[in-house]
């Protein structure tokens, strides 16, 4: 059931998970229903996010297996989006930008994309959206979806990338061990 996996005086202990915590690698179930809890989520995320100077956020990335995304492309806190149970259709094009991700602090590499793409999902309130995004914001929504579906960015590293990635990577894993 969706509120066993979130309940609301547990929200404050929520923290930014690192790679290679398990949960990154799990698809994560569909919000059934917007509850206080989801909505407590969300503001919990968006905390963190700005906090951390992040421009996205995904629920699997503080622990909570859920199609949550809450954007800011500003960075900004009063700016934040969020969004449940996102979908992306309508690929288009090419792109190439360099990402960085919270779960994975201290890695950044050139990941290739689509340029734009269209997203349809529920905002906190239960309306739909569908939204047509290009460049950073459609680079954002597909980083953050992956997240949804348990796959990370530097999956999607060519070989050189991930060779360059390969020291960071390593000593995350060498962390996530000794913690």
């Amino acid at each position: 059931m969706q509120a066993d996996l979130i309940k609301l005086e547990n929200l404050n202990k929520l923290r930014i998970v690192t790679y290679p915590d398990p949960i990154l690698s799990r698809v994560a179930e569909p919000v059934r229903e917007i509850t206080p809890e989801i909505k407590g989520l969300a503001e919990r995320m968006a905390d963190l996010m700005a906090d951390s100077e992040g421009i996205g956020l995904a629920a699997p990335q503080v622990g909570v297996s859920l199609r949550v995304i809450v954007v800011s492309v500003t960075g900004k806190r009063q700016d934040v989006e969020v969004y449940i149970n996102p979908e992306l259709s309508n690929f288009l094009g090419s792109s190439e930008m360099e990402e960085g991700c919270l779960s994975i602090p201290g890695v950044r590499a050139k990941v290739r994309r689509s340029a734009s793409c269209t997203m349809k999902a529920l905002d906190i309130n239960g309306n739909e959206l569908v939204i047509d995004v290009v460049n950073l914001m459609a680079t954002v929504f597909q980083h953050e979806t992956d997240h949804l579906n348990g796959i990370l960015f530097i999956e999607r590293l060519n070989t050189i990338s991930r060779m360059a990635c390969r020291r960071g990577i390593k000593q995350l894993e060498q962390d996530y061990k000794n913690s």
